[in-house]
């Protein structure tokens, strides 16, 4: 297998930040689940699923931008034949999934009152205590704490919630169709 995209395959590259973007949503999901249901607030276990929710989120940031470098200066695999509108949502599902990804890092990094002890190897500052929140903050004419409510909904009640789930239900389920009913090469192409 090769490491670069053809008309027919996605390479090695590409399925190792697909999956590995894949993996790290999980274990982010894991990480903060497992805080909320089975530790007790301001102890050391809810302090590290918090930390390791946050690595894992950061990680994902930068899985974000080498896959959008790559999808844009790589080959793309030819799409399957099929009716307009589902090669239409093919290529805008893909897209809100990147827009997606890049909401809850975004959200989820300014929206957040700690550090990220970056799996324990060195800190990142949080967002309040960066040059950044100031500009943006006069920019938006807000307060930090308004803002941080705003990012808190999106990020917790709306996007990690119900968004994220029912785009990866939809992105896994056309997988699945395509696999299964249509009997095409779409997941192989993955695999």
């Amino acid at each position: 297998m090769a490491l670069t995209n053809s008309d027919k395959d996605y390479g090695r590259i590409a399925k190792w930040l697909h999956w590995g973007t894949a993996l790290l949503f999980l274990a982010s999901y894991c990480a903060v689940y497992y805080r909320q249901w089975f530790t007790e607030r301001q102890t050391p276990e809810n302090w590290t699923a918090l930390q390791l929710h946050l690595s894992v989120g950061v990680t994902i940031g930068v899985l974000l931008v080498l896959r959008l470098i790559w999808r844009l200066t790589n080959t793309q695999p030819r799409i399957c034949p099929g009716p307009a509108w589902q090669v239409k949502a093919a290529h805008w599902g893909h897209w809100l999934l990147y827009a997606m990804i890049f909401i809850m890092v975004f959200t989820g990094y300014t929206g957040t009152g700690a550090n990220t002890e970056f799996f324990f190897l060195f800190d990142i500052p949080k967002f309040e205590d960066t040059a950044m929140m100031p500009a943006l903050m006069s920019l938006l004419g807000v307060e930090y704490a308004a803002y941080e409510d705003v990012m808190d909904l999106i990020h917790k009640d709306i996007g990690g919630a119900w968004l994220v789930w029912m785009l990866i239900l939809g992105h896994a389920s056309a997988a699945l169709y395509h696999h299964l009913v249509v009997k095409d090469r779409t997941l192989k192409k993955m695999l």
